[in-house]
């Protein structure tokens, strides 16, 4: 445990981000001034006060030295040279950098694509993320090289007259060890399923009417896993949502096809029946034993089988995704991952940094094992890079979470022309994106910049339960 002390409250949500960020492996627990009162006999392994004219920042977390910090501001300090400066202090304090520097957002590349907007050059671009955030130069230039490849991207889409929608599946056949989503077991769910899609219909009927007058850009049905549906439960699904939704404009439709133990021939079969143009297969890891220990109850030949179906089936954009940083893995094992993955030679590979989500059953899993058995490194990144590169794929979005395994980034590498263009309207926030099923939120993008959410609950029974009320957020959010 590493207590903070702070005499901001608006300094907490950045301390603690930042420490936490050093740190992965400890419970980080930030107190502010007001509620000093309420802990009078706890020890502060950080304390960070702030003044008009100084800051002082003292760090003792291990125990082995205390390191004292005090500045003397001659003029006003922003709020982000102060959390540059304790970064810095920290960077000290261990004897680290971090690779992302004092960025602790989940979408750094909106920086560079906001200056890019503004008619900065690309060299004033890289020179502001290292010096205003100290992110490293190979950072700093992935971020620009991604932005410059959104923006080209984006300006296709149609922002104010136009929206994406996404469709929630929350079924799986199990629930992996890392996963926080809003999934639950297809075997406990399986009578209920039609009760789901009714009330998912109605919400897609309403959304459906409210924007008739707008442009759909992209579809992406997500989850869960959605091939966790029969395969005339999916027929059902996608006639109702091309029936409902107009997709004259359509540029891009995606399903999670994702695990291999829901793939059938039949399924893939439905899905290019109704003109779904994008699918994942997603094996996470070409390892068997790692695949077991996550909860995937499916091998690694069922990972080759189902992409063989796609590609039979006709799809000629199949993403893949995996993980860096599970448990156990190693660079030897990362590199037997990507080896697997060139031989099937998809169109585009997403690769995850392992983020450790506190729903998820892997933090107690940590709790009981240890976080040094996550392994995530410079050298792992470099093997799926490398990988990436070799199938002729560029890195396209970017995004960051919370605890992830060495503090990398979550990068979507593709081929020219297979670029998943819902992740990057996900990620830069530049649509209006309405969301439908259970768990799911929906982001209004209005034309000033601001943003304004609707979330639907995440429990099934209860989102079929009030399916009346989830509609009427969203009228709310979209009309009202």
């Amino acid at each position: 445990m590493i207590n903070v002390y702070t005499n901001r409250e608006n300094y907490q949500y950045d301390l603690h981000a930042l420490i936490k960020s050093f740190y992965p492996e400890y419970d980080v627990r930030v107190y502010a001034e007001t509620e000093q009162n309420g802990y009078p006999d706890r020890d502060y392994q950080v304390i960070v006060q702030l003044f008009d004219d100084s800051m002082k920042v003292v760090i003792d977390i291990d125990g082995r030295k205390e390191y004292v910090h005090t500045y003397k501001d001659d003029t006003d300090v922003t709020k982000k040279e102060r959390k540059l400066s304790i970064y810095h202090d920290l960077c000290d304090y261990t004897g680290k950098t971090l690779p992302w520097g004092n960025l602790t957002g989940i979408r750094p590349t909106k920086l560079a694509m906001g200056m890019l907007a503004e008619g900065k050059d690309e060299k004033e671009i890289v020179t502001w993320l290292q010096t205003t955030h100290a992110v490293s130069d190979e950072k700093a230039q992935l971020s620009l090289d991604i932005a410059r490849r959104e923006k080209a991207i984006l300006d296709r889409i149609h922002y104010e007259d136009g929206y994406s929608v996404y469709i929630g599946i929350p079924f799986c056949p199990t629930t992996c060890l890392y996963c926080s989503f809003t999934s639950y077991p297809i075997a406990v769910w399986r009578k209920r399923v039609d009760e789901y899609l009714q009330a998912l219909f109605q919400e897609i009927d309403f959304v459906a009417e409210t924007y008739r007058d707008k442009i759909l850009d992209t579809v992406y049905i997500g989850g869960g896993t959605p091939t966790t549906l029969e395969a005339e439960e999916l027929d059902k699904l996608l006639r109702h949502v091309r029936g409902r939704l107009d997709f004259r404009q359509v540029t891009e439709f995606t399903v999670e096809a994702g695990r291999a133990d829901s793939i059938t021939r039949e399924k893939l079969d439905v899905l290019k029946k109704h003109g779904v143009t994008r699918i994942s297969v997603n094996p996470q890891t070409m390892k068997d034993e790692t695949l077991k220990y996550i909860g995937r109850q499916h091998t690694v030949a069922q990972v080759r089988e189902a992409f063989r179906l796609a590609r039979e089936a006709g799809f000629d954009n199949i993403n893949m995704d995996i993980i860096l940083g599970l448990p156990g893995e190693v660079e030897v094992d990362v590199q037997n991952t990507i080896d697997e993955i060139t031989k099937l030679n998809p169109d585009s590979l997403t690769v995850h940094s392992l983020a450790v989500k506190r729903a998820s059953k892997l933090s107690q899993w940590i709790g009981e094992n240890g976080i040094e058995t996550l392994r995530n490194t410079d050298s792992t990144m470099d093997i799926a890079q490398k990988g990436a590169h070799a199938l002729d794929m560029k890195p396209y979005y970017l995004y960051r979470q919370k605890n992830m395994s060495g503090n990398f980034e979550n990068v979507g590498y593709a081929r020219e022309g297979k670029y998943g263009i819902y992740n990057i309207l996900i990620m830069e926030e530049k649509q209006t994106i309405v969301a439908c099923g259970a768990g799911s939120i929906s982001k209004r993008v209005y034309s000033d910049g601001r943003i304004e959410r609707s979330e639907n609950v995440k429990d099934v029974a209860l989102y079929i339960e009030k399916i009346d009320e989830m509609i009427d957020r969203k009228r709310k959010l979209l009309v009202e």
